[in-house]
C-alpha cells in the first residue's frame, strides 16, 4: 500500500510539470543575474553607447535650425557694419589759404584762418550732406583784410582701415572779401571742390581730420583758383 501511494504520487508530480511546460501562463518567470565579465564580449561591445569626449555647453555652438539649414549646415555670421553707428560730424580746425587775388598782375596773399563744418549722413550711409564756414585773416597793399566763404552740398565717403574714413565734397556757395578796393565789389559766389580723410579709432567719437581744397571765386572781373588746407578734430555723435 505505501509503495502503491509513493508511485501515486510520483506520478502526479510528473504530469504536473508536464502540463506547466505546455501552458507557459503556469510557468514562473525567471530572473538571471550575470557577473561582470560573463557575457560574450561582442554582446558587451554592441550594448555599449559612444559619448562624446567633451559634452560641455561651450563644446556646441548655439544657432538657429533655421539659419543652420539655410546656411549649409553652417552658423550664419552678422555682417558687420561698414560705417559707424555715428550720423552726425561735428568739425572745428586751422585752416591756410593762399589767396590768388589777380593774375594780372600776378597778387597773391597768404592768410590763416579757422574752419568749421558739420555733416549728416542719413542711415549711416555713404552719402552726406554737408555744410561748412570758414574765416581767413591776412594783409594787401598794408592793410588787414578777410575772406570768409560759407557753403553746403554733397560729401561721399570711403571706408577705410582702422576706422577711418576717406570723402571728398563739392560746395557751393557765398563770400565775402575785404577790404574794400576799386577794383570790384566785396561779395561773390564761390565753390569748393576737394576731399580729405578723418583719422581716428574706430570705437571712439573722435578723429583728427586733415583737408585740402580748391576755392573758385571771381573777384575784381578775374577768376580765382586758390588752394587752402585744412586740419582738425572731429566730433561724432
Amino acid at each position: 500500500m505505501r509503495r502503491a501511494l509513493l508511485l501515486l504520487g510520483a506520478i502526479l508530480i510528473f504530469a504536473f510539470n508536464a502540463h506547466a511546460q505546455i501552458n507557459p501562463n503556469y510557468s514562473v518567470p525567471k530572473v538571471v543575474f550575470l557577473q561582470e565579465g560573463t557575457l560574450p564580449a561582442s554582446l558587451v561591445a554592441s550594448s555599449k553607447i559612444s559619448a562624446p569626449e567633451n559634452t560641455s555647453p561651450t563644446a556646441f555652438p548655439s544657432a538657429d535650425p533655421v539659419s543652420l539649414a539655410a546656411n549649409g549646415g553652417q552658423p550664419q555670421r552678422t555682417p558687420t557694419g561698414v560705417f559707424q553707428i555715428y550720423n552726425w560730424r561735428i568739425y572745428a580746425g586751422y585752416s591756410f589759404f593762399r589767396f590768388y587775388v589777380s593774375s594780372k598782375p600776378d597778387i597773391t596773399e597768404n592768410m590763416n584762418g579757422f574752419d568749421l563744418g558739420m555733416v549728416f549722413y542719413p542711415h549711416s550711409t555713404w552719402f552726406g550732406v554737408e555744410g561748412q564756414f570758414f574765416l581767413e585773416f591776412g594783409s594787401l597793399f598794408g592793410n588787414s583784410s578777410k575772406f570768409a566763404l560759407v557753403s553746403g552740398g554733397p560729401r561721399l565717403r570711403w571706408s577705410a582701415p582702422r576706422g577711418a574714413e576717406i570723402w571728398g565734397h563739392a560746395l557751393f556757395g557765398y563770400t565775402h572779401f575785404l577790404p574794400q578796393t576799386a577794383l570790384g565789389g566785396q561779395d561773390a559766389f564761390a565753390f569748393e571742390v576737394g576731399g580729405g580723410a578723418d583719422l581716428g579709432s574706430h570705437r571712439s567719437r573722435f578723429a583728427i581730420r586733415v583737408e585740402g581744397d580748391v576755392v573758385g571765386s571771381r573777384y575784381f572781373g578775374t577768376y580765382q583758383y586758390s588752394p587752402r588746407f585744412a586740419a582738425g578734430i572731429v566730433y561724432k555723435y
